[in-house]
Order: structure tokens, then C-alpha cells, then sequence
């Protein structure tokens, strides 16, 4: 009986044995997953630096009164557009209108005066010829002449000063621009003693845009412009961009014409500005953006962001063998530019790493690669960017 028992088990184990045997022939490992890897080559980008600015017109004309008086008549208001030779203020005329007539007046004076003085030149003039009287008093007589003829030169002049001061009462745009702030209100005694402008006219056909940079930033700039002197590596800096508050580009590229002189000893900063024109008056005095400047890099070794990870502040991409294994590999960066980064080392030219699906993978494992167009991954990542 033990001797069949015995039988028995042994074939109850051979017989699980073999069904183990089968499942395991029938567990077969997971196939490779399919990624996207792209071929690395070398291209030309533009990168671009950025630097806050603050948009200003080319002429920022503060108007003052000349005269003191009463504000009689505001004729614009804030924000208005207007034309050089436009009426914007009136002050109370009737005094200085009264210092005009007051000098017509003194000037029909004057010119009855010289009348005066010449009749009586005339009247001597044949009796000194004829030696009837002394030529002393012809001398007299054409010095009261030429008395006469300056104090009606000095009437004149008295007019004018006086239709000058009278037309300071009517105050008109300096230039063609937009009104800012009006600080004063109708019926306000206002002179030449204020302290707060009238407003500020801003001529704004062309506008300058002022940014700054730290010294580092400064020699590392004219390090990659070309050009012996600051002068000629200013006219050398390419076309620049105005970044607008809203993340939109302004459409007309800027000129850097301007830098100066020194650092402040504040800030640490030296000055620049841009020219943009703004014919068609999108831009506005005190709005803020950024320049951008841009600076070409030709035959560098580009690799998408997105074929990218970071660990531990430190970049990294993984790279395809001939097998198909995948390599985490550390790179290089020395800049970026829509979306891609330019990497100086690390991988190496016509080397295939993985585009996407990078948070599944580890060191060693193996894919299957989907080969995509560098190109058209380039492009698209700029297109999105």
C-alpha cells in the first residue's frame, strides 16, 4: 500500500511540474516599446537676450505758461492727439492786451515826434545856408531828430515785447503728439513758478526704448559684436525686437543708437536706447516691454527641449546604441532658442537619442525606435514657441 502511495505522489509532482513548465513557455517577456528618437545634427538658430525696458517719445515737450493769470480756457483733454500749432490752453489776455495798446499808442507818439523833429530840420535848414542863423541850432534840431527816431525805435520794440507776452496767453503744441495729464483746471491762477508742468505733449512718430545692463552682461555683449571701437560695435548690433507687455512682438525692428558714457555708481548699470518709428501709434509714452536682441549661432549642435530631463539642476537626454539600449547621458547647455537647446557637449553629431516617453525609461533598457525628421521636429518646436 505504501509502495503505491509512494507511485502516486511522485506522479502528482511530475504532473505539476509540467503544467509550471507550460506556463512559463507561455509567459513571454513584453516586446520592446516603441519610442520616437530623433538623429542629432548641427544647425543655425537665433537666440535672443532679453532686457527690461521703459518706451518713451522721441520729444517729451513739458508745457509751462510764460505769464501769470487766470486759466481761462483748457481746449484738449488727457490722451488727446494733436497737431504742432494747435491751441491747448488760454490764459486771461485782458492785462496784456492793454500793455499792447498802451505800446501802439507810445509808437503813434513817437512817430508824431519825429514828424515834429523833421519839420523843424527842414525849416532851418535853408536859413543856415543862407547864414541867417547860427548852424548850432540845425545841430540842435537834428539831434532832437535822431532822439525822436529812437524813442520810436524803442516803441516799436516795447510792442513787440508787449504782443509777445499777449500771445503767451494763448499756449499751442510745440510738436505734433499726445496730451498727457493735464494738471490744472479751468479757472486756476497759474505763472511761471509752478512746479507741476501744464502737461507733456509726446511727440511719438519715432520712440526710444531705454534699457540698461550690468557690467558682466555689458562686456560679455560687445564680447560677441563685431567692431574695434564702442562706436563701430554700437552701429554693428543687428536689428533689435520690442517685446510688449502682453508676450506680443511689436511689428518694426529698432535701432541701438545710443549708449552711455559711463556706469551709474548706483546701479552698476550703463544705459542704452533703441529707436523704433511708430507710424502708426501703437506705442505710447511709459508703457513697458523688453528688448530683445538677437544673436546668431551658425553650425551648432541643437537638441529639442522636450528629449530632455533634469535631475538635480543637471540636464540630460538618453542615447541609442546600435542595440537599441538606451544611455542616460549628461549635456552641456549654452543657450536656448525656441524651445531647443544649443549644446556645446555631451552627445555628438549625428547621434540618436530618444524624442519622447523619457519618464518610462532607465539606464540599459532596450526600445524599439521610431525614427523622426530632426527637422521637422525643429520646426514644430519653434512654430510653438
Amino acid at each position: 500500500m505504501k509502495k503505491y502511495l509512494n507511485y502516486a505522489i511522485l506522479g502528482s509532482l511530475l504532473y505539476l511540474t509540467g503544467c509550471a513548465g507550460k506556463a512559463n513557455n507561455n509567459m513571454q517577456s513584453p516586446p520592446p516599446p516603441p519610442l520616437p528618437v530623433v538623429k542629432l545634427d548641427t544647425g543655425s538658430v537665433t537666440t535672443w537676450q532679453k532686457y527690461p525696458a521703459t518706451v518713451q517719445g522721441t520729444v517729451n515737450v513739458e508745457i509751462r505758461p510764460q505769464v501769470s493769470g487766470y486759466l481761462e480756457k483748457i481746449f484738449v483733454q488727457d490722451g488727446a492727439w494733436v497737431t504742432q500749432g494747435q491751441p491747448l490752453f488760454r490764459i486771461n489776455s485782458k492785462e496784456y492786451r492793454q500793455y499792447s495798446n498802451s505800446a501802439s499808442a507810445t509808437i503813434q507818439s513817437a512817430s508824431a515826434a519825429i514828424e515834429k523833429a523833421q519839420v523843424e530840420v527842414e525849416r532851418l535848414q535853408p536859413l543856415v545856408d543862407n547864414k541867417v542863423i547860427a548852424e548850432v541850432q540845425l545841430k540842435t534840431a537834428k539831434a532832437n531828430l535822431h532822439e525822436a527816431q529812437a524813442a520810436y525805435a524803442q516803441a516799436v520794440s516795447g510792442k513787440g515785447s508787449a504782443d509777445i507776452t499777449l500771445g503767451y496767453t494763448l499756449i499751442t503744441a510745440p510738436v505734433s503728439g499726445y496730451v498727457g495729464h493735464i494738471n490744472f483746471k479751468q479757472g486756476s491762477l497759474i505763472g511761471k513758478g509752478e512746479q507741476e508742468p501744464l502737461t507733456v505733449v509726446s511727440e511719438v512718430n519715432n520712440m526710444h526704448a531705454y534699457f540698461s545692463m550690468s557690467e558682466a552682461d555689458f562686456y560679455h555683449f560687445f564680447a560677441n559684436v563685431t567692431g574695434k571701437t564702442a562706436e563701430e560695435k554700437i552701429k554693428n548690433i543687428p536689428a533689435v525686437e520690442l517685446e510688449l507687455a502682453d508676450n506680443s512682438i511689436y511689428h518694426a525692428k529698432g535701432k541701438v543708437e545710443l549708449v552711455q558714457g559711463q556706469f551709474d555708481r548706483v546701479s552698476g548699470s550703463i544705459s542704452f536706447r533703441a529707436v523704433f518709428s511708430n507710424n502708426e501709434k501703437l506705442l505710447r509714452s511709459g508703457i513697458t516691454g523688453k528688448i530683445r536682441i538677437p544673436f546668431s549661432h551658425l553650425n551648432k549642435l541643437l537638441v529639442p527641449q522636450q528629449a530632455t530631463y533634469e535631475l538635480q539642476d543637471k540636464v540630460y537626454v538618453f542615447s541609442v546604441d546600435g542595440g537599441n539600449k538606451v544611455t542616460s547621458k549628461q549635456i552641456s547647455i549654452t543657450g536656448k532658442s525656441d524651445g531647443n537647446y544649443i549644446v556645446e557637449k555631451g552627445v555628438s553629431n549625428g547621434e540618436t537619442i530618444v524624442y519622447s516617453g523619457l519618464q518610462r525609461l532607465r539606464d540599459g533598457a532596450v526600445i524599439a525606435p521610431q525614427q523622426l525628421s530632426l527637422d521637422s521636429v525643429l520646426h514644430n518646436t519653434a512654430r510653438m514657441n
